[in-house]
């Protein structure tokens, strides 16, 4: 028995009974957190997705120009966000994918919450969702969280 089959084990809920929906529950976030950035990441190259009719605050459009014309920076988030949403979907260094993804999710928080209230909604969503994977994948961050780390050290 591995180290993966462990993890696996804490992740899904040991000790449920195993007819149980919960035990089910990091799998179904998992899924729709990777497919709603895999296919909005998408979408920042392809623009299949109509914008809205509304009209965009102007602080919001401001950022999001400044962030097209810097040439780099909205290729660098949709393409973070398309890796991300594949490594979600496929379940493959879900907690790698995870962390890459925090700043990411900061940032879509705060930009609705201080320039584009109207997508606080699905903002919660994505907050909830990435905020329950981290705690099903919690003891995999414990290594991480060491006060004083040694290089090497096991």
């Amino acid at each position: 028995m591995g180290t993966g089959t462990t993890l696996n084990a804490e992740v899904t809920g040991a000790g449920q009974d195993t007819k149980s929906f919960a035990r089910h529950l990091p799998t179904v976030a998992r899924v729709l957190l990777g497919l709603l950035f895999f296919v909005f990441g998408l979408n920042g190259f392809l623009n299949f997705i109509p914008p809205p009719s509304e009209p965009i605050p102007e602080g919001a459009m401001a950022l999001s120009m400044a962030f097209m014309k810097s040439g780099y920076m909205m290729p660098l988030i949709k393409g973070t966000e398309v890796l991300v949403g594949l490594l979600l979907l496929t379940n493959r260094f879900v907690p790698l994918a995870l962390a890459l993804l925090a700043p990411v999710v900061v940032n879509i928080v705060a930009f609705h919450a201080f320039l584009a209230p109207t997508g606080i909604v699905m903002t919660v969503v994505v907050l909830a969702l990435h905020l329950y994977l981290a705690w099903a994948y919690r003891a995999t961050y414990r290594p991480m969280l060491v006060a004083r780390a040694v290089p090497g050290a096991k």
